[in-house]
């Protein structure tokens, strides 16, 4: 299988190398649009602020082509939130493929939300074999509003969406390379699907 990494330099990329090295798969790290476009399977990747993430992708022309992505696509993190129309974070327009935008948490609750946190209301084949209420790992100032695309809720402060899916494309909020067990369940389903 042709697992490829979007390499834009804002990723969480080693872990999520070791991660599929686990599940007997090499992913490699690509910004070449023909190798994303060859590629079975794309992870996007993410970790930083949006703003300065985003201009990466521009001067690189890959925010033009991952929304024509065909196959499936898995954006992590800030991976997901840029894949979203609109992020607070540094007044972003993102790559409007799940239609929802994303906010700051309150001053009210301690920023980042950092460490497990449960998922709920699964709707996916993306979380087969997976329970309600399981734990997976979060790092994260800024959460995606539930859209008509949730497939996966968390609650802090409020109930937002931690994973998404529209058409061929999913994003989770969570980080599943280093959720154990069950983010490797998570990142076995995406590589079946």
């Amino acid at each position: 299988m042709d697992l490829r990494i979007v390499n834009y330099g804002a990723g969480n990329i080693k872990s999520i190398q070791f991660a599929f090295q686990r599940l007997g798969y090499e992913a490699k790290l690509s910004d070449i649009p023909e190798e994303l476009v060859e590629a079975d399977k794309v992870i996007f990747p993410g970790v930083g602020e949006a703003s300065s993430a985003m201009k990466m992708l521009k001067e690189s022309g890959l925010d033009s082509l991952i929304p024509k992505l065909n196959q499936p696509v898995l954006g992590i993190c800030l991976g997901m939130q840029l894949m979203c129309n609109y992020t607070e974070e540094g007044d972003t327009k993102g790559l409007g493929i799940f239609n929802t935008n994303v906010k700051r948490f309150s001053n009210g609750v301690k920023v980042p939300q950092m460490g497990w946190n449960t998922i709920e209301n699964l709707k996916s084949d993306l979380f087969k074999g997976i329970d309600e209420q399981e734990y997976m790992y979060l790092v994260h100032s800024y959460y995606a509003e539930n859209c008509d695309e949730t497939i996966a809720t968390s609650d802090y402060e409020i109930v937002y969406a931690s994973a998404l899916e529209n058409d061929n494309f999913f994003g989770v909020q969570f980080h599943p390379e280093k959720s154990g067990k069950v983010g490797e369940q998570l990142l076995k389903n995406f590589l079946d699907l």
